[in-house]
């Protein structure tokens, strides 16, 4: 069959954007998504580390305070396992900061937007804004509840402002009716749209047509879709406009129609996207050419395995009878596998073993070991299952072996592990999943604190898979390692490796401080040490360690003789300044629209709508922001910011408008946040940033581990604060009032505080991981210094917490100390 001894896995991702259409699709119709397209993959083999960056990150924190019940936030003192003890205990392997465009190494031109002087069309989009301005709080209520009373408001609204303020009104009435599946009311509210205003017309069309399609009345949608883009130059739907109508076309029996529709376009941009070619497949199988329809819709199955469209399109090829081989069912397995999608991956193998036709010996045997695979990923194998799995002689051979030696690591057989491992390297030394059991392996010993048997694995995977995605953090595990045991001369050794083998991972900022501080420390070599933090705090300024570096800086500036920069800190990687602006295009009309869509509420399509404009690198990311701040949603604006692809960390603060900062570190609930914060003897600032990290100041959430608002507390801790403060009558709920959860949340945090003698650095790692696993890793401790713990706490979630909450303590206290 040709899978079974290919030692290498790739994923090929596709574009993901900031901003995804949230629209289901029913039946055959596909929404107006903007032409974008999500998750495109391929796969030939599953579950390897080169072709997983998500892969093993951790090792996770037991489950973390605000949002599990290890967490001193949550329960203090609870017993924890790291990762269930699994594969998660070295740092993540991610690289940091993020692509943008820009001056390298120089200071930010102060950027001013050339606006476009007022147009025709502006004009009219801006007045349609002011006209629905008064709207948007009423708006949003109705995308947020849907309740009788909100449909209500913005129906008053309508009736009481004809013209644009009307049409808004209808298109929030059209998308909340979608919204509840209500397709003929929504296409009467879009109808009414379109006879109101013009400024939002294109809306009304695509999501009008997409209404009608769902309601069965496929015929309703042509007139609409009909010249799509001549009638809507510019629109974001111009691109995904002929999918939708070929697809009414089709829910009418008229295929001809469709591929009058399609085939013009088979060798556009759009023609590359799945709801494209699952549409051309469906026209071509209803009009009788089947041959062409199972071309396609075999492209789809193995091309877009983590799609809809790929089980839709099982479905059709074994409607035809020419269902999808056996190798291609491997592949989509594969990539279900690699996507987490373990059950569904799991079931596939175990299909394909099944249906066996075709298959050799060595094909069926090695599909039960891939099934088992899955069932371990799920918990659901015991031993003796995995024991019985039959003796092959090929890569899946050391796929059991593998399983069995992650089994003897749950039962923690350390000899019968070894002895595993010893035995794939012998007889497996380039398979993918020698590569896997030595992370695997690595991560178990660093959480048992045996430095030299993680040591051991961390640097063989280095060395037998110098570019696998767990490396960098595999390389940097074995330096710090060394660190830890004293062995200064190879820790500097892997150090310097490490910033130049693996420039710009996440590692590198570390790999910078503690060359330094050897450097400072153990060879008396004041110069190059200042070399070393100045190196740290000029590319990654805003970092945890950047903050150590400057320190550090502070205490030699006495000591210090100039010397020429070590070899290895030519690799360090000088920051992208990026060309970012304050001020934003008032006469663009893809902001303006962006601003109108608020009004109505429709607000998955802002970032589409900001991103269409040419000039949006400069400018889009403050205005996503500042309109998702405007209706209050705090959280959304932070999180666009946090993905905008700006390396803020990287930045000096005056090298970014104040705006961004502003943005990305809010002050919601700041007078109830700081009254609570000082009560408690707190730095508002460290709530401020714990908050953030937590829950990014949604109020309202709780977690799947059941942690619940602003500081994500457990209703238990909650409740034993509460009974503290004299509330009674004490209900989750209450956890939810923003002002409660500081009260209560703040008194937890200045207890944790106090059991770890108010060293934050503890009290952040227990508030996270829980109070015992904290004590434990003080206990193995004589760290140096405070920083010489966090780099060693074992949890990579945790680590990264405690750094991140530290770091933007102090971004939190640059932009608002003197207010």
């Amino acid at each position: 069959m040709g899978w079974r001894n290919k030692g290498t896995m790739v994923t090929i991702g596709g574009k993901v954007w900031l901003a995804v259409v949230a629209a289901a699709s029913i039946g055959m119709s596909v929404p107006c998504s903007a032409g974008y397209t999500v998750g495109q993959a391929q796969a030939t083999t599953p579950a390897t580390a080169q072709s997983k960056p998500q892969s093993k990150k951790a090792p996770k924190t037991p489950p973390k305070s605000g949002t599990s019940s290890a967490g001193a936030g949550k329960a203090s003192g609870s017993k924890t396992k790291g990762a269930s003890g699994k594969a998660r205990a070295g740092a993540s392997g991610k690289t940091s900061g993020s692509k943008t465009t820009g001056k390298k190494g120089t200071a930010s031109r102060k950027r001013h937007v050339v606006s476009r002087k007022p147009t025709a069309q502006t004009i009219r989009l801006t007045s349609a804004f002011k006209a629905s301005e008064l709207l948007r709080p009423m708006a949003q209520q109705l995308a947020a509840t849907r309740s009788a009373a909100a449909y209500s408001g913005v129906e008053a609204y309508a009736r009481q402002h004809p013209g644009e303020g009307a049409a808004a009104a209808y298109l929030a009435l059209g998308h909340a009716a979608m919204l509840d599946h209500r397709y003929d009311d929504a296409v009467g509210s879009y109808r009414q749209a379109n006879v109101s205003g013009t400024a939002l017309d294109d809306y009304a069309d695509c999501l009008g047509a997409q209404a009608a399609i769902q309601g069965g009345h496929g015929a309703d949608a042509y007139g609409l879709l009909d010249r799509f883009a001549e009638r809507h130059p510019e629109s974001i739907f111009d691109a995904s406009a002929p999918v939708l109508l070929a697809n009414a076309h089709l829910q009418q029996n008229d295929p001809q129609g469709a591929l009058k529709v399609l085939v013009p376009l088979v060798d556009s941009a759009q023609a590359s996207h799945v709801d494209f070619r699952y549409a051309l497949a469906r026209a071509y199988q209803a009009s009788g050419d089947t041959a062409h329809a199972a071309s396609i819709y075999s492209r789809i199955y193995a091309g877009f395995p983590l799609s809809v469209e790929a089980s839709q399109a099982r479905t059709q090829l074994q409607a035809m009878n020419t269902p999808p081989t056996a190798a291609e069912r491997k592949v989509h397995a594969d990539q279900l596998f690699n996507a987490k999608r373990y059950a569904e991956a799991g079931e596939e193998y175990h299909s394909i073993e099944r249906d066996g036709s075709g298959l050799s010996v060595a094909d069926h045997d090695a599909l039960l070991i891939y099934a088992a695979a899955s069932d371990m990923r799920l918990k659901k194998i015991s031993r003796r299952e995995v024991e019985k799995l039959p003796d092959t002689k090929d890569d899946s051979a050391a796929l059991k072996l593998y399983l069995l030696a992650e089994l003897s690591r749950n039962e923690n057989d350390q000899s019968a592990h070894d002895a595993l491992i010893a035995q794939m390297v012998r007889d497996f030394p380039t398979s993918r999943w020698l590569e896997e059991a030595l992370y695997s392996g690595g991560n178990m010993y660093l959480l048992k604190h045996d430095a030299q048997q993680a040591t051991y694995h961390y640097a063989l995977l280095v060395k037998l898979f110098p570019k696998s995605l767990y490396a960098p953090s595999a390389h940097w595990r074995a330096a710090w390692m060394n660190y830890r045991q004293h062995n200064y001369a190879e820790a500097a050794r892997l150090m310097e490796e490490q910033i130049q083998m693996f420039g710009g991972g996440i590692e590198i900022p570390g790999a910078l401080y503690w060359r330094g501080r050897i450097y400072e420390d153990e060879e008396k070599n004041f110069g190059q040490a200042a070399n070393y933090y100045r190196a740290l705090s000029g590319s990654y300024i805003n970092s945890y360690y950047a903050g150590l570096a400057r320190q550090r800086l502070n205490v030699l500036k006495t000591q210090t003789a100039s010397v020429a920069p070590a070899a290895a800190l030519s690799a360090v990687h000088v920051p992208v300044v990026p060309e970012l602006t304050g001020e934003l295009p008032e006469n663009e009309p893809h902001l303006i629209k962006a601003r109108l869509l608020a009004n109505a509420a429709l607000n998955e399509y802002i970032g589409p709508e900001i991103q269409a404009s040419e000039t949006s690198s400069e400018w889009g990311a403050l205005a996503q922001a500042e309109i998702y701040a405007s209706y209050g949603e705090t959280t959304r604006a932070i999180q666009s910011m946090k993905h905008s692809g700006i390396s803020f960390f990287s930045l000096p603060l005056d090298e970014v408008p104040t705006v961004y900062w502003k943005l990305l570190f809010p002050q919601p609930y700041w007078a109830d946040l700081t009254a609570s914060s000082r009560k408690n003897g707190l730095d508002p600032f460290l709530v401020a940033s714990l908050i953030r990290q937590e829950s990014e100041f949604n109020a309202g959430v709780v977690s799947h581990a059941n942690a619940w608002g602003l500081m994500q507390l457990l209703p238990s801790v909650g409740k034993a604060a509460a009974k503290k403060q004299g509330i009674k009558h004490f209900d989750a709920n209450m956890l939810l009032n923003p002002a409660t959860n500081l009260q209560l949340g703040t008194l937890n945090l200045r207890e944790v505080m106090d059991r770890f003698g108010g060293q934050a650095e503890y009290a952040l790692a227990a508030y996270n991981a829980g109070d015992v696993p904290v004590r434990q890793w003080m206990e193995v401790g004589d760290y140096k210094d405070i920083a010489e713990f966090v780099e060693s706490i074992p949890y990579s979630e945790t680590r990264e917490y405690v750094q991140a909450i530290l770091r933007n303590r102090e971004i939190y206290r640059a932009l608002y100390a003197v207010q």
